[in-house]
């Protein structure tokens, strides 16, 4: 029997081994990628620099949610089954339970889709009722049916998702409600604003959300969907959640053996692990490099206290933390989704959002410049559209009016001096 998923970090049955090289093949092979790596893009942190950039094109805003970023793949097994997997950014692959999930093609409620990938969120919603719902927020999608939509407008590629995956979705719901409390997760489209709205985002769309928010993403209309870090998409923080991922490498004080020590054997320095450690923080560099050390978090000792009560392993895990008015990084929470801290380029681009930090303020202030620039832009689309057609119009006549001279004056001359009428459509 399924049901809703348990825990949205470890959402599915996590497969190793041969089947998992396999899946990260197959899905590199529908991408046409030869790099097996983790194709989802990735936001650039929002600087001032970004606030220009919103006034030269167009771009849809939405929440960022405080869940966990996965990629939803629908595929089939070998028996031609429909199945299911979940992809977060380690490039883990989580096995949906069969029957945990449904995506019914249009007109066909039986049937299902195949290499199709998604791009979303998994979070947890508070339901009015006090009970919790696990919910994915699709904002992209990357190939559908086998047909790769990378190359196509954002907002083409979120109009083929729900036409033929959404809508059958919601319709099969509707149909069958008592079928919801099976779901693994349900799914939803999330909410996509013009990039001026961002005043009704802060005052109606944020406060109102069923579950945790950190922040938004300005994701570019026109340009095409990329692997990796991607320039077009941006996300924004609040101050108190602008945040980097770092590794935890704890520093101990060294004890020099007392005389007890010595009556037990202890003859070597030794670290003490009761005293309150240094917490150095270290970032990634990739190319077989060592993570090189970038600076100290600082922790009060109430704080200490309760990482030590966790009872947990604090050492070489991922950290994240933000920085305090005193310019000094503090815990926040461990990232044990992540393996890998962030890297030095994203570092620099936090550390630039930090310190050339655009508040909620700003971001209303530039509203109106925004919408002008996109306004102005839409205009002059539509007046090349109407010139266009105009264009297309005139040739279309000149060429119908040409035949047209001819072939009447042909029929004229086989029906002796009778003109003939052409009538109204679909009568003669």
């Amino acid at each position: 029997m399924t049901g809703p998923v348990a825990s949205i970090e470890a959402p599915g049955i996590k497969i190793d081994g041969e089947l998992l090289f396999n899946m990260r093949t197959e899905v590199a092979c529908l991408l046409d990628r030869k790099n097996t790596s983790f194709p989802g893009a990735q936001p650039v942190s929002f600087a001032r620099r970004h606030l220009e950039e919103l006034t030269k094109q167009d771009f849809y805003v939405c929440e960022k949610s405080d869940g966990f970023r996965y990629l939803l793949y629908l595929t089939q097994d070998d028996q031609g089954g429909e199945i299911h997997y979940l992809i977060d950014r380690s490039n883990d692959y989580w096995f949906i339970p069969q029957g945990g999930l449904h995506f019914p093609v249009p007109r066909d409620v039986e049937g299902f889709h195949t290499n199709t990938l998604i791009d979303g969120e998994l979070v947890v919603d508070k339901l009015p009722d006090g009970t919790t719902q696990p919910k994915y927020l699709v904002f992209d999608c990357m190939v559908l049916d086998g047909n790769s939509l990378m190359n196509r407008t954002l907002d083409k590629r979120l109009a083929y998702f729900k036409e033929r995956i959404f809508d059958p979705y919601k319709q099969l719901l509707n149909q069958y409600p008592e079928e919801r409390k099976y779901m693994h997760f349900i799914v939803e489209l999330k909410s996509m604003q013009f990039s001026y709205a961002v005043e009704m985002m802060f005052r109606q769309i944020l406060p109102s959300l069923p579950h945790g928010n950190d922040g938004l993403i300005f994701t570019c209309r026109m340009t095409d969907y990329k692997h990796g870090t991607d320039q077009n998409i941006l996300k924004w923080k609040p101050e108190s959640e602008n945040s980097i991922d770092f590794r935890l490498c704890l520093d101990f004080p060294i004890i020099q053996p007392d005389e007890q020590d010595r009556a037990e054997g202890i003859t070597e320095p030794y670290p003490d692990y009761d005293a309150q450690p240094i917490c150095n923080l270290h970032v990634f560099a990739s190319d077989g490099h060592e993570d090189p050390y970038f600076a100290i978090m600082h922790l009060e000792p109430s704080e200490w206290e309760s990482l030590k009560s966790l009872n947990q392993p604090l050492n070489d895990r991922i950290v994240e933390c933000y920085m305090d008015s005193y310019k000094r990084w503090r815990y926040m929470r461990f990232r044990d989704d992540k393996k890998t801290a962030n890297h030095t380029k994203t570092v620099d681009a936090v550390i630039e959002s930090i310190m050339d930090r655009v508040t909620e303020k700003d971001l209303i202030a530039a509203a109106k410049g925004i919408r002008d620039e996109w306004k102005r832009r839409a205009a002059e689309d539509s007046a090349r559209e109407k010139k266009e057609m105009e264009r297309k119009r005139v040739a279309i006549v000149g060429v119908s009016s040409a035949n047209g001279v001819q072939g009447a004056k042909r029929k004229a001359d086989e029906q002796g001096g009778g003109r003939p009428s052409p009538g109204p459509p679909g009568k003669g």
